[in-house]
């Protein structure tokens, strides 16, 4: 704890008074984001970072291998649909960017099996992307299985994004764009799911 109090010691004293103004006008104007960017809670990928993006310009959902659910609306609790849902229908904003990440502990242990210590909630939520899983375990081409699932899972994302009404909505009318990307962390490289599939650098 004491690292990140010596980290916001040094916001107030140059972060905050550089950006003092624009942290103003988003409190008195509030926030219009124009993109959401779903990414994994990977400490080692930071969407703002990577983007170089400030405040109020990227609305960030991360969560355990940045996947996206299908949409199954009732009474239990859906933290990503319902940033989703606040992203799209209360803020309106016009991108959605899946980004995955390569290393990604999540999809490791969907293709290895989870750590014993950790199946209460991880096990079910990786799950949502065994169709992925499947997918690559079914067509081996001598390629890295577990970049082939990073990429696949993004996919699967954007797949299970256009089953929510209210995206598929926004998207015929053209007032939404999804977009699937990965970040190599070891080269610092973005590569971007182009409409075949296929990943290539930004």
């Amino acid at each position: 704890m004491d690292r990140l109090l010596e980290g916001y010691r040094r916001f107030r004293a140059h972060g905050w008074p550089e950006r003092r103004q624009r942290f103003e006008q988003l409190a008195d104007g509030g926030q219009r984001p124009q993109a959401l960017l779903i990414g994994c809670v990977d400490s080692r990928v930071d969407p703002a970072m990577i983007l170089d993006a400030g405040p109020g310009e990227l609305l960030v959902l991360r969560n355990v291998a940045n996947l996206v659910p299908p949409y199954a609306p009732d009474e239990f609790h859906h933290a990503t649909s319902a940033a989703l849902e606040f992203a799209v229908r209360v803020l309106r904003v016009r991108n959605i960017v899946v980004m995955g990440h390569g290393m990604c502990g999540g999809i490791a242990a969907l293709m290895n099996g989870a750590p014993p210590v950790a199946t209460d909630f991880l096990v079910p939520w990786i799950n949502i992307a065994a169709k992925a899983r499947d997918r690559v375990l079914a067509c081996d081409d001598g390629g890295d299985p577990q970049l082939a699932c990073e990429h696949a899972a993004v996919a699967l994302s954007i797949e299970n994004l256009r089953g929510y009404p209210w995206v598929a909505e926004r998207l015929i009318d053209g007032s939404l764009a999804l977009y699937g990307a990965h970040f190599d962390i070891r080269h610092g490289i973005l590569n971007l799911m182009g409409a075949d599939g296929v990943f290539r650098e930004a």
